[in-house]
């Protein structure tokens, strides 16, 4: 045998040996390998915070997987989203983002294909039901004197809620549109901030979700976006009930997206998790004690649900002047 079959013979075994390490490897150390990180857009306390860390304690039972939970805020959640998409598709790095992410995008005029389509969205974990919030202790507090109120004022009838062009603001539109009234929307710093002043006297609606309440004996749900009254909220009537069309599926949902282009075996490891934790009990008694259903939607209903988020917010932006 000649020195260059020599040669040969061991390049080519060499290859075949590096391969089978890698596949080796590969077989050893399968999705995930590392740390993952979850990134929140909210502050430490926020739901979507309390979601994450709630949803890491419970995963445990399920996983070895480590998980790390950071909170990146500011700009409505694009600062986040921003550092997911600057992280490699590689699964390692998960964006929870809440329904409040995706109607910001369109209200700021920011890049919808990047701050939303460059996102696969992996995961839903639950839907919240929007709702109309008032102070009982207000002469104008049931739905049908906010609805007579707000047609005497012609426009001067205030609501409050946490920020411009957030989903509530939003929500509040689409009210606004199908009972065929019109208001003054005022902004607060903060959702509690918003409710302070409604149970100071200011202004006769709040828009939120119904676990708003709780510890605010004042503040009663006066309409809830629900096919049926919510068992527990059992006085607070829907808009269907009101009479109020198109409204019985106004939700605040929370989930996992992942950069595009991540690998369909990191996905899948996800979405696999997300179904084992959405059937554990403390999972489903932590959130549905608040009224909240808890889901484990994968990536085609998700991908759904946020597209007529967009179309929404497009629509009901324009029509109200938020954007042109």
């Amino acid at each position: 045998m000649n020195n260059n079959r020599v040669r040969m013979l061991f390049v080519t075994l060499a290859a075949v040996l590096i391969l089978s390490f890698a596949a080796g490897a590969a077989a050893k150390n399968p999705f995930p390998s590392k740390p993952i990180r979850i990134i929140n857009y909210v502050a430490p306390g926020g739901l979507m915070d309390v979601t994450t860390r709630k949803f890491t304690d419970v995963a445990s039972k399920y996983t070895d997987a480590v998980f790390v939970v950071e909170n990146r805020t500011g700009a409505g959640g694009l600062i986040g989203a921003e550092y997911v998409l600057g992280q490699p598709a590689d699964g390692y790095t998960i964006f929870a983002p809440t329904t409040s992410v995706v109607v910001q995008v369109v209200a700021t005029g920011s890049d919808v294909d990047k701050y939303i389509w460059g996102f696969d969205w992996v995961s839903m974990l639950m839907k919240d039901p929007e709702c109309i919030i008032s102070n009982v202790k207000l002469p104008i507090h049931d739905w049908a004197d906010i609805v007579k109120d707000a047609k005497a004022k012609g426009g001067d009838q205030i609501w409050v809620g946490p920020s411009t062009g957030g989903n509530d603001h939003l929500m509040a539109m689409k009210v606004w549109d199908k009972a065929g009234i019109s208001a003054m929307w005022i902004p607060f710093e903060s959702g509690p901030k918003a409710m302070a002043a409604l149970m100071g006297g200011q202004g006769v609606a709040y828009v939120g979700n119904p676990a708003d309440t709780t510890g605010r004996p004042d503040l009663i749900v006066c309409a809830v976006s629900s096919d049926e009254r919510l068992p527990q909220y059992p006085d607070a009537p829907t808009f269907k009930e009101l009479g109020v069309p198109d409204l019985d599926d106004e939700i605040m949902w929370r989930g996992f997206s992942v950069k595009k282009g991540t690998p369909p075996e990191a996905v899948a490891w996800l979405q696999d998790l997300v179904e084992k934790v959405a059937n554990d009990p403390e999972w489903k008694t932590f959130f549905e004690e608040q009224a909240i259903e808890v889901v484990a939607y994968r990536t085609d209903e998700f991908t759904r649900i946020v597209k007529k988020n967009v179309e929404d917010a497009e629509k009901y932006f324009k029509q109200f002047g938020i954007i042109k």
